[in-house]
């Protein structure tokens, strides 16, 4: 009888952790949905059974790594030990002028986007490595392309996971381990709702949660093309493709573009 495939998400209640949730419950993954918002977990869970598909769900909070240790080994007890996929979803965002911003807000920022994917991915080791060919998913953006104005912390938290994703992937190859990243612009979320910037203006926000869970999936089931690449980031949707491609321009034209991107 063949085993089933088994999915941890952080930040699952809503969003983007929401929609990839139910994608993999819909593909035939048990699914482990964490979060701080144990209201949005319980209709998340029912979602999922009336889809005919497992959850197991339970509170979490990312930037505390003993809860981390404790929630993974309560899932991989439903899965004798193994984890097909980890996904670090778990994010916020405050936006405006990096002075205008109250810094315990941009600590926190600190704490969760980048702290929590630390405890996500060394927490789950143990059971990547007893698992055939696991995929470890960390949400990054497009905003670790190059350093954004009016979100300057939370586009430094995603060139740190940029960065750990990219050790991560070399260290982990000993162990059939993929370490990958998603690239996402602006999606309309909750998130979102009220972010205003020179690059939501110019930009606008045209990607939704269910293409992200789209990406992801497929960054996960990659055709064989992107297997022998060996690719590691994902940008999703067209004007972060652009985007990517323009990370490959001289450092100061990248400047000059970012900066006529954000009306500065």
């Amino acid at each position: 009888m063949p085993v089933t495939r088994s999915v941890f998400i952080t930040g699952a209640a809503a969003g983007i952790g929401r929609a990839t949730a139910l994608t993999f419950a819909r593909k035939g993954y048990l699914v482990g949905g964490y979060d701080i918002d144990e209201v949005g977990l319980k209709s998340l869970a029912g979602e999922i059974e009336s889809l005919g598909g497992r959850a197991v769900t339970g509170h979490l909070d990312v930037t505390d790594p003993d809860e981390m240790a404790r929630r993974l080994a309560e899932f991989t007890d439903n899965t004798d030990g193994r984890l097909n996929v980890m996904i670090n979803n778990a994010g916020i965002l405050r936006t405006g002028r990096f002075e205008d911003i109250d810094i315990a807000a941009q600590l926190k920022e600190i704490d969760i986007n980048a702290k929590g994917v630390v405890n996500g991915l060394y927490a789950a080791f143990p059971y990547l490595r007893a698992t055939p060919r696991p995929v470890v998913v960390n949400l990054a953006s497009a905003s670790a392309i190059y350093g954004q104005p009016e979100l300057a912390t939370y586009s430094a938290t995603k060139f740190f996971v940029r960065g750990i994703t990219e050790a991560l992937d070399i260290e982990w190859d000993r162990y059939d381990i993929r370490v990958i990243s998603m690239w996402p612009l602006y999606v309309s979320t909750a998130m979102t709702e009220n972010v205003k910037t020179g690059t939501t203006e110019s930009l606008g926000i045209h990607l939704t949660a269910q293409d992200v869970a789209d990406a992801i999936v497929a960054a996960v089931e990659p055709p064989l093309l992107r297997r022998i690449i060996h690719q590691v980031h994902f940008p999703v949707g067209r004007q972060t493709k652009a985007s990517a491609l323009s990370g490959r321009l001289p450092l100061w034209l990248q400047r000059l573009l970012n900066k006529r991107v954000a009306g500065m």
